[in-house]
């Protein structure tokens, strides 16, 4: 189905909704993002993007643009949070040649994405609250907060977690606390750190860092499990007191990046359900719009980048633009549906209590990288070898 001249709405300027928007837009149609936020601004904190979501950047055109302005990172490593002791390690080097992993700076991605859509014609809107999206039968409308009622072709929701098409899809199912909350923060960094993501284990915690911007900054992530609820979103500042106390039985590497946490954010982790339905008549969901996920594998917005692609992709190569959302769907739930469930199973794998069966699965996992590290990452290739470009 030609795409020239379909009037697109997306909802949501963050990373699904850009670059389904720029995937769109490059196939000839005339695609608006409505972000309600009044500028595009520096908001969270950094993100992993691996080789499956760079395939996806790469055929976008911003391959250059997103490694000019963040770190490829060369491996990760498990280590003992008590001791610093490697547990298993992941060498990124093995990848193939046109595999590239990226730690990069939320905004950072956000702001290439940005670019790259408007030199495809899309038209950016920023300060757009929607109050409620409505669906009759091919028609979707958009009824913004001040009165304005919109009536696109095609509506795309990137809207993420609180997505109001989502809803308008599926009906408004809560989530339920996970008993596990986060902290998130950004670090100078003292410049002879290498480019691999560290991850700290305990009994019901770890601790994630990893370097941004050429280098010059740290991101950290720390993980509790604990039954004291606390709000959903990434904005609530919390005392980096409380984040040191957490974490003030591991070991001195940790200790040196907490002495340094001056602003912390906490947020506490919900498990919504993938959506039984992404798409009626002429709208379709994408990204935590579709099947939020917890921050385990690093995959939430790899998966929303696969999504925008297929989604495109899906539409472009569909006669009637019902079928290829339909075809979308097909394409995605699955995939997706089994990246969240091992996201999940790994905030287990990395709280094991101390005891046997820490040891046995520690010393497993350390005479397998040690023994065939290639057979490791091959373990994952599944996630990483996937290139929805290509499909």
């Amino acid at each position: 189905m030609a795409l020239d001249k379909q009037q697109i709405t997306v909802l949501g300027g963050g990373i699904g909704g850009l670059a389904a928007a720029t995937a769109l837009a490059q196939r000839g149609a005339q695609v608006t993002v409505l972000e309600q936020a009044d500028a595009i601004t520096e908001v969270g904190a950094g993100l992993q993007i691996g080789p499956n979501g760079f395939a996806v950047i790469r055929a976008l055109g911003v391959g250059e643009a997103l490694a000019q302005c963040s770190v490829r990172g060369q491996g990760m490593c498990l280590l003992n949070g008590t001791t610093a002791a490697p547990v298993f390690q992941l060498d990124f080097q093995r990848f193939a040649a046109d595999q590239h992993y990226y730690f990069v700076h939320r905004a950072d991605l956000v702001n290439v994405l940005a670019h790259t859509a408007q030199q495809a014609g899309v038209e950016i809107m920023l300060s757009q609250q929607v109050a409620d999206v409505t669906l009759q039968g091919d028609t979707t409308q958009i009824q913004m907060a001040k009165g304005e009622v919109l009536t696109p072709d095609i509506v795309i929701g990137a809207d993420g977690l609180h997505s109001k098409l989502r809803v308008a899809l599926n009906g408004d199912r809560p989530p339920f606390f996970t008993k596990q909350v986060a902290w998130r923060t950004v670090i100078p960094a003292t410049g002879d750190e290498p480019a691999v993501a560290k991850v700290y284990m305990g009994a019901g915690r770890h601790l994630v860092v990893y370097p941004l911007r050429g280098g010059t900054m740290l991101n950290i992530v720390a993980v509790q499990e604990r039954d004291e609820w606390a709000a959903e979103g990434w904005n609530f500042q919390d005392d980096p007191a409380n984040l040191q106390r957490v974490f003030a039985d591991f070991g001195s590497e940790v200790q040196a990046l907490l002495a340094r946490v001056q602003t912390v954010y906490l947020w506490g982790l919900f498990r919504h359900p993938v959506a039984a339905k992404w798409h009626s008549g002429r709208s379709a969901i994408l990204g935590d719009a579709a099947h939020p996920t917890l921050p385990f594998m690093a995959q939430g917005a790899v998966m929303a980048l696969e999504d925008a692609w297929v989604l495109a992709d899906s539409l472009e190569k569909a006669d009637a633009i019902e079928t290829g959302l339909r075809n979308y769907q097909t394409r995605r739930h699955t995939r997706a549906s089994k990246v969240i469930d091992a996201a999940s199973k790994n905030a287990r794998n990395y709280h094991l209590p101390a005891g046997p069966m820490r040891l046995a699965a520690h010393a497993a996992l350390k005479l397998g990288s040690t023994v065939a590290p290639s057979l490791a990452l091959k373990k994952f290739d599944w996630i990483y070898g996937h290139d929805v470009t290509q499909s």
